[in-house]
């Protein structure tokens, strides 16, 4: 008996999550149907990709800068105990880790936080507030309407902001090395350019697209199913956020060993 008791505790949880998993996927499956079967809400479609490519910029811009800047002055202090001349190290350093994944992780963590947040609040308030419902009544399918243009949103506009962050995050590295470590600006650049492959940039912007997936569908599941008035939008907008960010990490891990692992 306590045996059974045993695995129903571990089984009844397991079962929970991938049933969960699989009403997610469906979820996402829909949304996705959407892009191919008209009608497509063109205006719902950019007012969102504004509201994260615009409006995210300075947020995803400062966090790369200052994420440059201080990963070229923790990798001058690490490589100058083992050579004296750490120029190229600290160049290597700093672009490959921005390109490959500091830019796209970090800036991912930024939007999540600003946008995933958002969408599950605003969802999840016309949820409680019956707005939901009263699309379907008006014959206006409600994911086609509200989901698939904030997923689409989301998708292509992480990439355009992780290609910013690359290049300002390279630009603090750079200014650190140049005007803090005295190293030589023509010196530093060609071992960036040296070491910078087209791969390098490519992965980067395919983890920016999968990342910004995630946190469109995440914001868009967590408020979309809403429950509970007030406390169930805060529940909802909590889970958004850190749903993405745990997602935003495994995947980085899994799109990394398919890349890079030899």
């Amino acid at each position: 008996m306590l045996l059974v008791d045993l695995l129903a505790g571990i089984g009844r949880p397991v079962l929970s999550g991938c049933a969960a998993v699989g009403r997610v996927a469906i979820f996402a499956a829909v949304a996705l149907s959407h892009l191919v079967r008209p009608p497509f809400h063109a205006r719902q479609f950019l007012r969102h990709f504004l509201e994260i490519a615009y409006f995210s910029l300075p947020v995803v811009a400062l966090t790369a800068l200052f994420t440059g800047m201080v990963l070229a002055l923790q990798s001058y202090t690490g490589f100058a105990r083992f050579n004296a001349n750490a120029q190229s190290a600290v160049a290597s350093v700093v672009v490959l880790s921005m390109v490959r994944e500091l830019g796209p992780v970090m800036a991912a963590l930024m939007v999540s936080g600003r946008i995933g947040a958002a969408m599950a609040a605003e969802l999840g308030t016309m949820r409680v507030t019956d707005q939901i419902d009263a699309l379907s009544t008006l014959a206006t399918d409600p994911i086609k309407y509200l989901v698939t243009p904030r997923i689409l949103a989301a998708t292509i506009a992480l990439p355009l902001l992780v290609l910013v962050a690359d290049i300002l995050g390279v630009a603090g590295g750079f200014l650190i090395a140049i005007l803090k470590l005295g190293f030589t600006p023509a010196t530093y650049l060609d071992a960036s350019w040296d070491v910078l492959r087209a791969m390098d940039v490519i992965s980067g912007l395919v983890k920016a697209a999968v990342f910004g997936f995630v946190i469109g569908l995440m914001g868009c599941w967590c408020g979309y199913h809403s429950r509970g008035g007030a406390q169930g939008v805060g529940q909802a907008t909590t889970a958004a956020v850190v749903l993405a960010a745990i997602m935003i990490f495994g995947l980085d891990y899994v799109l990394t060993e398919a890349f890079f692992a030899r």
